[in-house]
């Protein structure tokens, strides 16, 4: 089978490894329109779960993402730096640039062509194909030309945010919420490679107005929110350049189209949709996505039935978490209504944003604010890692 992805991002590469494990025998070029190791952003997360399934689907490069990725343990909420709450659990990150590296060799080794620095301007240019899977992005610029076929609906969200790095080392999860005279300002924090932390900066736009922030050249804005963070980040710089290119302040970008599919072509990760960063699923859900379409093709013989599996059991698998992904955006938009509480309550709204919590659950919650009992779950956590590892066969790694 002759197949054309579009887009050298996590979802791409990844349905290219997939494909050629499935099925050495396609014929996979993959068309990025950036330069090798151009990237946005620094760190995704992922837990257990991702890295359960990518040991199944491909042990060598799980082995390669999970020696490039940090451990991150627990989560605080701070609210002025000083009260704070903890919600348990783990996770893992790993900075854009290395996880991409990894994922375009291992693609190499398998026989797939990786063309940079090339634009596709139309579908058309690959009627020849079998399959072309449009993985370009939430800006995809293949979707928005097709947007009426696809049936495209496109949002965004109201608060502004940017994505920046830091030499503070956070080993926790940390969100905090800081005061300021045009009103509140808060970080999502985690570490991401050696000595670097992914630094999410967010506030509704009313604040980001008064502040100056639509105005102000990136090295100023640098300046004000390492003044706005000086506690948090105990004397450490704001990185903004990430791979040459500085940091830009966004919006949230809801996509979400009536079908993936429209003649040869399927859309594949965020092309397709997208789930709000504070539930750090996109990469997730983009290589889950490559995985569940090289399956349907290895099961279908006819690509477009296999297609039409992919279209319809994917829509119907995110519901949930597209909902959940809408409820968290939309609390992150009222944040500021919750800080006239202590840390305590404003973490518990902020851990139930996605649904109703049982009574039992808020006994928990409170149960996890004291010490004896945080350092027991990060010891079960830790029993729990070391379990998971062994049943994989994974060299087992503390950090």
């Amino acid at each position: 089978m002759k197949i054309v992805c579009i887009g050298a991002g996590p979802g791409g590469l990844y349905f290219a490894i997939s494909a050629k494990l499935r099925d050495a025998g396609h014929d996979i070029t993959v068309i990025e329109r950036d330069p090798p190791g151009a990237t946005y952003g620094w760190g995704v997360v992922y837990w257990e779960d991702l890295l359960d399934t990518l040991y199944r689907n491909d042990r060598e490069s799980a082995r390669r993402i999970r020696a490039e990725s940090t451990l991150w343990q627990e989560q605080v909420v701070s609210l002025r730096g000083t009260d704070k709450a903890y919600l348990g659990g783990y996770g893992y990150s790993v900075n854009r640039a290395p996880l991409l590296q990894v994922l375009a060799d291992r693609a190499t080794e398998l026989g797939v062509r990786i063309q940079y620095e090339t634009v596709v301007e139309d579908l058309a240019e690959f009627a020849d194909a079998d399959l072309v899977v449009v993985a370009d992005g939430a800006n995809s610029r293949t979707r928005q030309r097709y947007q009426d076929q696809f049936g495209t609906r496109v949002d965004h969200g109201k608060n502004p945010y940017i994505w920046l790095g830091t030499e503070r080392v956070f080993k926790e999860f940390t969100f905090d919420f800081e005061p300021t005279p045009a009103g509140w300002v808060w970080f999502h924090a985690y570490p991401s490679a050696e000595g670097v932390s992914t630094f999410i900066v967010e506030c509704t736009e009313p604040t980001w107005r008064e502040l100056g922030l639509d105005r102000l050249g990136h090295a100023e804005t640098l300046r004000l929110l390492e003044e706005v963070f000086a506690r948090p980040l105990r004397g450490r710089p704001l990185i903004s350049r990430s791979r040459g290119k500085p940091a830009t302040w966004q919006r949230f970008t809801q996509v979400f189209n009536q079908t993936w599919r429209h003649d040869n072509a399927v859309l594949l990760g965020d092309a397709a949709h997208t789930t709000h960063f504070t539930l750090g699923s996109g990469t997730r859900l983009a290589m889950m996505d490559a995985i569940v379409l090289a399956q349907e093709l290895y099961d279908h013989p006819e690509t477009a039935l296999a297609v039409k599996e992919f279209d319809e059991a994917g829509h119907a698998a995110l519901r949930e978490a597209q909902i959940a992904a809408r409820s968290s955006m939309a609390w992150f938009e009222r944040a500021d209504r919750y800080t006239d509480r202590g840390a305590v309550e404003f973490c518990y709204a902020m851990a139930g944003r996605h649904g109703v919590q049982r009574p039992w659950q808020y006994q928990m919650f409170l149960a996890q604010q004291n010490l004896l009992v945080r350092r027991a779950l990060r010891w079960a956590g830790t029993g729990q890692r070391w379990y998971r590892a062994r049943r994989r066969g994974e060299p087992w790694r503390s950090r």
